[in-house]
């Protein structure tokens, strides 16, 4: 127990050491903690006296600011109102000089009205001129038999683009679809040549009437229907499209895809091309006439291979297929095709649909220049039979006065809106069969044909080959041909080939002078067709120069 007593009092002595130890450290811990706050009541004193001489600084400031912006305020106010004066002046100076500006301008607008009227006046009989030059121009082509040419330059397409990787190696510094040909107005068409190291050569063209890229269907044709009247009257009548192969020949006769069009009576009457429009206004006149008076017949035939193929001959179970034909010549000197399908219509819904079903057996042939070239010459023809009863058959056209024939043929020159509409196709025409034969009734025969020539083409930009070439070399051969025969007759010469081709054979009375014949151009305006263009431009221009004699009316 002692020794217990000696141990529990040794640890007690331990603790009242450690209990001093640590009374000292609190007392240390409670001088530094008053030593803290002593500080940090120095530190707010210092940071409050800091602040209040900030705020005292930005009060000095904003008042030195106050006392400038007062003085600048005083200043504006000052300039406000010189200005203000100032402004006042220019104002009343302004105002009269817009009363000075405003007289002026209500003598220019009196002056610019009289001269809008001059030049109104001025272009009315300019018009008028025109009209009459027209129409002089179309009897001066009457009496001398002149052919009519007309050119249509298409617009470009997007497969002139796409044939770029076909051209000729010479032509590929060049645009393939840089546009070379433009129509400078009605009557000229401007064609830009160039060559590589050589200066650019502008060279025109004089034509009846010129038609650009923008022009529609119904515009080409106000210009034809004039000619569709004097098949009525007793002239027979050629329409013909000529130009290199994709040039635009088939859409300006038939329109596009024809074989669809023309059979489908629900298709766009506005892209239809000359051969429906003029079966229409053909049938148009007609209903016009007294009941029975006309007939008319219908035939389709194609020149391929420099050989005649008659479209509308069935077999002996009725099926369509091409049948050869010969071309020969009558007694009278006249071109004629012996067993040839002549079928009678009796509206122009017929008549297209005969047409249509002529089309769906035209040859046709892919090149790299036409995904749908048409490979042979398609000529339709409508026979207009005519029963003249006793001496009415005396009354011509020559008969009528001189201001209703130029009326006539200058009427081409009317907007197609202000043409009555063909709405009357469908209107019945009687049949030959219906034409009475008695002493007193005589029978007169007129002929409208329409013809789509093919496309002239180089066998280096077209690419064809084995039987497409050989049908390229008949169509050029053809082609030239035709410029012989054109040649012949404008040299006078005592003999005129025409049977160098079954073309010209076939066409002999319309070429020769037996026919108001107008000739369609048809061109490309891209720099890749400069040379088939400017050959089909001299064509033409050759052409306009043939005296054929003035066409004979019928009796």
């Amino acid at each position: 127990k002692e020794e217990r007593i000696v141990v529990l009092e040794t640890e007690n002595a331990a603790l009242h050491l450690k209990l001093a130890e640590y009374q000292g450290l609190a007392r240390r811990s409670t001088d530094e903690v008053l030593q803290l706050y002593a500080a940090h009541g120095r530190q707010l004193r210092l940071q409050r006296t800091s602040v209040v001489t900030q705020l005292c600084g930005a009060v000095e400031r904003l008042k030195q600011d106050m006392k400038s912006l007062r003085s600048f305020a005083l200043e504006l106010a000052r300039d406000f109102q010189h200005q203000s004066r100032t402004c006042l002046h220019q104002a009343v100076a302004a105002v009269r000089g817009m009363q000075l500006q405003a007289e002026a301008m209500q003598a220019f607008q009196v002056r610019a009205f009289d001269l809008q009227q001059a030049l109104q006046e001025v272009t009315e009989r300019y018009e008028r001129e025109k009209e009459k030059r027209r129409a002089l121009h179309n009897s001066l082509v009457e009496l001398r038999g002149n052919i009519r040419v007309h050119c249509r330059i298409r617009p470009l397409l997007p497969f002139d683009a796409a044939a770029a990787g076909h051209e000729l190696p010479q032509d590929r510094h060049r645009s393939s679809s840089e546009r070379v040909a433009f129509a400078v107005d009605d009557e000229t068409v401007l064609v830009r040549c160039s060559r590589p190291g050589h200066a650019a050569i502008s060279r025109t063209f004089q034509f009846e009437r010129v038609y650009s890229a923008s022009e529609a269907q119904d515009t080409v044709f106000a210009d034809v229907a004039p000619l569709l009247t004097s098949l009525l009257d007793g002239y027979n009548v050629c329409i013909m499209a000529y130009g290199q192969t994709g040039s635009g020949k088939t859409y300006t006769m038939l329109g596009p895809r024809p074989e669809e069009s023309l059979a489908c009576s629900t298709e766009d009457e506005s892209e239809l091309g000359i051969i429906p429009r003029a079966a229409q206004e053909v049938f148009r006149l007609i209903a016009e006439k007294p009941p029975g008076s006309f007939g008319v017949e219908v035939s389709v035939v194609e020149v391929y291979n420099n050989e005649v193929f008659d479209l509308l001959a069935r077999d002996s179970r009725g099926r369509a297929y091409g049948v050869r034909r010969d071309v020969v010549a009558t007694r009278e000197g006249r071109s004629s095709v012996p067993a040839l399908t002549c079928q009678t219509v009796e509206n122009a819904s017929e008549f297209l649909l005969l047409v249509s079903r002529g089309l769906q057996l035209r040859v046709r042939h892919p090149t790299l220049v036409h995904a749908d070239s048409s490979r042979s010459h398609l000529v339709v023809t409508l026979t207009l039979t005519t029963a003249v009863c006793g001496e009415s058959s005396g009354a011509s056209w020559e008969d009528e006065p001189a201001s209703q024939r130029l009326s006539a043929e200058a009427s081409c020159a009317l907007p197609p809106k202000l043409r009555e509409s063909a709405s009357s196709s469908s209107s019945r025409a009687s049949s030959p069969a219906q034409l009475e034969a008695t002493e007193e009734t005589k029978q007169i025969k007129t002929r409208l044909q329409l013809v789509d020539l093919a496309g002239s083409e180089s066998v280096g930009m077209s690419g064809v080959t084995g039987a497409a070439l050989r049908e390229t070399s008949f169509i050029n051969r053809s082609l030239s041909a035709l410029a012989d025969v054109l040649g012949a007759i404008a040299e006078r010469r005592s003999h005129v080939p025409y049977r160098n081709s079954r073309l010209t054979h076939l066409l002999r009375d319309s070429i020769g002078g037996d026919a108001k014949l107008l000739l369609m151009l048809c061109i490309s305006p891209g720099q890749k067709y400069l040379t088939e263009s400017m050959q089909s431009l001299g064509f033409g221009t050759r052409a306009r120069q043939v005296q054929r004699g003035q066409v004979m009316k019928k009796s």
